[in-house]
């Protein structure tokens, strides 16, 4: 594995010399704020989990996708699922 050189901005150059410098101490959780961060990191991976779903396509429409999946090299499921995240995340816009 390559090592990457990190660009740091002035503010994360100052937190991360005040750590080396011993400037920040750890601090034991309570088990509120420990229970809250579970919560957050259970609700967090929920948000990942894949859920199938039925989906009706034309003959035609889904050909098309498995030939240009096909292209990719990738499977026209995935090719899909690619298409609805980037539309989810706004990446790109449907035009009617």
């Amino acid at each position: 594995m390559k090592n990457k050189a990190f660009l740091f901005d002035q503010e994360e150059s100052e937190l991360l010399k005040e750590i080396e410098n011993g400037e920040w101490k750890s601090k034991q959780l309570s088990d509120k704020e420990l229970q809250t961060y579970q919560n957050y990191a259970k609700y967090t991976k929920s948000m990942q989990e894949k859920k199938q779903t039925t989906i009706r396509f034309t003959v035609n429409d889904l050909a098309i996708v498995k030939a240009k999946s096909k292209e990719l090299g990738i499977g026209y499921q995935n090719l899909i699922q690619a298409l609805v995240h980037s539309y989810a995340i706004g990446k790109i816009k449907l035009e009617m």
